[in-house]
């Protein structure tokens, strides 16, 4: 069975950004034909144990998740033109090629689509580093169709799909 997991990597816990992101793993996953219900884990709720020597229980069960997952929708907000730090200093704790048995899927909310292209290149260059073998293309939404991004997720799974089905394929 294919391990599906959505890493959040908003700084507000339970944010639409990671709504739609749960939303848009479904709907890839439907399309891609992988009948799996994704697991969330939500960095905001992990806070300041991410910065801390020894983490505990919770952030090294989020790491294992993250190295088990088949599958990995990483979804952040643009934050100074790139992913945010909660999201650094997570994967930070990664070993080189923490990734490298699955399937990377960028996912970013953007204030302007103009200026999107940036995330997506630095998400899919640290993912890529990480070992991951990452789906294209990413998906990016304008902060204002996070309320209701439905539309814009429906036809991003359906062209993203076929990349999915074939690199899930290939790492399995």
């Amino acid at each position: 069975m294919t391990r599906f997991t959505v890493l959040v990597a908003d700084h507000t816990p339970d944010s639409t950004l990671g709504s739609a992101a749960v939303r848009a793993a479904r709907a890839l996953a439907a399309q891609a034909g992988l009948e799996v219900e994704p697991d969330t884990i939500d960095l905001a709720r992990l806070g300041p144990a991410l910065l801390a020597a020894d983490t505990g229980r919770d952030v090294a069960d989020a790491l294992d998740a993250v190295r088990a997952a088949d599958v990995l929708l990483v979804a952040t907000p643009q934050t100074h033109g790139s992913y945010t730090g909660l999201l650094k200093v997570f994967l930070d704790r990664l070993p080189e090629l923490g990734l490298g048995r699955g399937v990377a899927v960028p996912m970013a909310s953007v204030p302007d689509l103009r200026n999107g292209r940036n995330i997506e290149a630095d998400l899919r260059v640290l993912l890529s580093d990480l070992g991951a073998w990452v789906v294209e293309p990413a998906l990016l939404l304008a902060s204002t169709e996070l309320e209701e991004p439905a539309g814009v997720i429906g036809a991003w799974a359906e062209v993203a799909a076929p990349a999915l089905r074939q690199a899930v394929a290939v790492s399995a």
